[in-house]
């Protein structure tokens, strides 16, 4: 096993064109020990090699690419489509580790397909890398190993993983747009302040006459900028960088931030409605894969994203343990709407909660969706006023002396 993998480290990537047995012109990469024994390997497949080279490396060293959770999600999606159609769970991890595009999924997988080979449990495997595989993720495709029922299992996660990831993606999208506009507007409006003002401040000095009010403002304002405005950026990165090294050792810091978001106006509800879809996709898949209810619930607070609703839903695990149901539970925690409770009621009466819960977040995930591609309409009047007051005062407050030239002369 150790020798097969110092062989794999030791090979180099070949570029190679050759001829089919078609006559049709091919090229490609393979990994191997020499030149020989790459065309060797290619007269097996019946391709007759014209030009086989070591493949360049770049100048500044191999880059190697970042593997995001998007990866993963497309991984699993892959591997429970070949359980799925009967493809062994060996020959389905090798196929696409060979098949990636992102080289360090190629090595991922292909340390984990070695693992599998060498006897290990999949689940196992993949408690290797914590990074790319939480425990969530782990305990899911152990439960599967056990029932027999790794194919469903994955198929379960990969749904888990790809709503998950899209709700991520519509959050970030619902928080960018807001901020890039403001801090667009900041940007514009400083520039106005230290370099245009000043060459309006210089016509003005030749009138002779007394400047309005709100123009000596903005001159004021802009004198101050001209003289700090260093320091007002060495403040603003001081404070930025001390407040994310703050959120990373602070947990009461992290916690008053999650509540805090949950209050801000528009952005606040649609965080609101992520938290719940989060919720009930995490506990419906992991219920319905057989993971004890209380098992599961501890499950959902971990990835529930908001410190708000983790500390709601161990309160609720903590109330299901001592026998209480848990649309009660949820009820008296007061942060969950209260159809919600009413489904999961119905499902607990019914035997179907894992069925009712993927409802709830099927419902969520699409008012979320919703809400975000309705952000800009709702927004948009907003960021106008902003942007009028700022651009707009600046201009006013210069062309307000030039109004009253007329009654100088």
């Amino acid at each position: 096993m150790m020798a097969k993998q110092q062989e794999k480290k030791g090979q180099d990537t070949f570029v190679w064109v050759g001829v089919s047995a078609r006559g049709k012109r091919l090229e490609g990469e393979l990994n191997g020990n020499s030149i020989a024994l790459v065309k060797a390997q290619l007269r097996k497949q019946g391709i007759t090699p014209s030009k086989v080279k070591r493949k360049p490396k770049p100048l500044f060293g191999t880059r190697l690419q970042k593997i995001t959770p998007k990866d993963i999600a497309m991984v699993t999606r892959q591997i429970a489509t070949m359980l799925m159609a009967g493809v062994p769970l060996i020959q389905a991890v090798e196929m696409i580790g060979s098949g990636a595009t992102n080289k360090s999924v190629g090595k991922l997988m292909e340390t984990i397909g070695d693992e599998v080979k060498a006897g290990q449990p999949l689940s196992q495997a993949l408690r290797k890398h914590p990074r790319y595989f939480d425990d969530l993720y782990c305990d899911l495709v152990a439960s599967g190993e056990q029932s027999g029922a790794l194919d469903k299992i994955f198929d379960r996660v990969a749904l888990y993983k790809e709503k998950s990831e899209a709700l991520k993606s519509k959050i970030k999208k619902a928080m960018f747009y807001p901020i890039a506009v403001l801090v667009v507007a900041l940007i514009v409006t400083s520039i106005l302040l230290i370099f245009v003002v000043p060459q309006f401040q210089d016509i003005f000095a030749g009138f002779g006459a007394e400047l309005p009010a709100f123009t000596l403002f903005v001159i004021g304002i802009s004198e101050f900028m001209q003289e700090y405005w260093w320091i007002i950026v060495l403040i603003m990165a001081v404070f930025g960088y001390g407040y994310k090294e703050a959120l990373l050792k602070s947990q009461k810091l992290r916690d008053a931030t999650d509540r805090l978001i949950l209050k801000l106006p528009v952005i606040g509800m649609i965080l609101n409605k992520a938290a719940v879809a989060r919720y009930a996709r995490t506990l419906s898949t992991t219920f319905a894969a057989g993971v004890p209810l209380v098992d599961a619930l501890d499950s959902a607070a971990g990835a529930s994203g908001n410190a708000v609703y983790r500390y709601a839903i161990l309160d609720i695990k903590a109330e299901v343990s001592s026998g209480n149901q848990m649309n009660w539970a949820m009820r008296n925690s007061k942060i969950f709407p209260d159809m919600v409770i009413q489904r999961v009621a119905i499902g607990e009466e019914s035997g179907s909660l894992d069925g009712m819960l993927a409802k709830v977040a099927t419902i969520y995930e699409q008012e979320v969706d919703d809400a975000v591609d309705g952000l800009s309409s709702l927004l948009e009047p907003l960021i106008m006023a902003v942007l009028g007051v700022l651009v707009g005062g600046l201009i006013i407050a210069m062309y307000l002396p030039i109004f009253q030239l007329g009654s100088v002369i």
